[in-house]
């Protein structure tokens, strides 16, 4: 076991308790390490749903974060990416068994033995602990998990995109989001809100689906050709049977049929919001009789991140960001289940 250094970090002591001050312990830089000073982590819905216990399997303490933007302070001595004083990002994972299949096409996401995520994770390196993410004030991560970030680009708005940005620009690149296909984005949040800007740069014909009206003025703003009232069934019908690829960004449970009957011949529906109770069960006909999909998707793998990151600094994308002080978290959390942010918070951890 290597050495380990105290640093601060914010994190639950419980299921019941509020985000509050925490030492934990990061294992001093092995050979392959960079440790980074953090500037900047996104708030993502999965910090607020694992530190409440809303999703199984929460470990406590639990230090969320998987958003993190940072200038390198140490680096180890095998390690030849990263430079001191290097910006650097670190996203939703933090190891992985480098050897199976998965691993092998640079789809760490979906590791055979099972990715280590950078926080309430099982920890590699401490049998029987759980990873601290990017509520704190350092971390230590394997070079091979560490991303190149643009100088020119904002800090803190880049934050957002290693979660929120890779997690739809995957899908949007997978199934082929390009100039010529049409795309819909379902739900204009943190993550509807990239898709729209990722699927517009892309060149697909982008229409975005709430069920607010007063999110129409942002979604065409945000790069949306189209807006659509999910709830008006007239307007939905409109679309019928003209769709490539939707991606549904909801993470409450709804109807999925009323997206599959949009969706063309070989049309594909693809889910990456995770709701708290399971979607109702989808009619059969509508995918059968045009052979439709329904998939999810994970994240991407690093290699796809870096290309995401690349992306995003040739066309100037980032995120909608606000950003506010550590102390604030809990008040941002219920601000968020409100979705009264637009549409990502971003924690200055100079704060802390």
């Amino acid at each position: 076991m290597t050495g380990m250094t105290d640093v601060r970090a914010y994190g639950a002591s419980d299921k019941g308790a509020r985000l509050a001050r925490l030492d934990i312990e990061r294992r001093e830089p092995l050979p392959v390490d960079v440790e980074l000073d953090i500037l900047f982590c996104g708030v993502c819905h999965s910090d607020l749903h694992t530190v409440r216990g809303e999703w199984p399997g929460t470990v406590y303490p639990c230090v969320p974060g998987h958003e993190i933007v940072g200038r390198v302070r140490r680096v180890g001595t095998n390690v030849t990416a990263f430079a001191v004083g290097q910006l650097c990002a670190v996203g939703c994972l933090v190891d992985s068994c480098g050897e199976c299949s998965s691993c092998a096409e640079n789809l760490e996401q979906f590791c055979g033995p099972g990715a280590t995520f950078t926080y309430n994770s099982p920890d590699p390196h401490f049998p029987g602990r759980m990873t601290y993410g990017g509520y704190s004030s350092r971390i230590v991560v394997d070079e091979r998990f560490c991303l190149r970030i643009p100088e020119e680009l904002s800090p803190a708005a880049v934050a957002p995109l290693l979660c929120a940005g890779i997690t739809l620009y995957s899908p949007l690149k997978h199934w082929g989001a390009e100039r010529g296909r049409k795309v819909g984005i379902v739900g204009l949040g943190g993550l509807g809100h990239m898709g729209i800007k990722l699927s517009h740069a892309l060149g697909a014909e982008t229409v975005l689906f709430t069920t607010s009206a007063g999110k129409v003025a942002d979604g065409k703003r945000l790069g949306a050709d189209e807006v659509v009232i999910s709830r008006d069934g007239a307007s939905m019908q409109r679309h019928a049977g003209s769709f490539d690829l939707i991606v549904d960004t909801v993470s409450i449970a709804h109807n999925l049929d009323v997206f599959t009957e949009l969706l063309s011949r070989d049309g594909t529906l693809v889910l990456v919001g995770v709701p708290e109770h399971p979607h109702p069960s989808p009619g059969v006909g509508n995918l059968i009789m045009k052979r439709r999909s329904i998939a999810g998707s994970l994240i991407g793998g690093l290699a796809e991140t870096q290309e995401m990151l690349d992306f995003c600094a040739a066309r100037r994308i980032v995120s909608d960001i606000e950003l506010i002080p550590m102390q604030d978290i809990d008040r941002a959390y219920d601000r968020m289940l409100k979705s009264d942010v637009r549409y990502r918070f971003v924690i200055d951890m100079a704060s802390l």
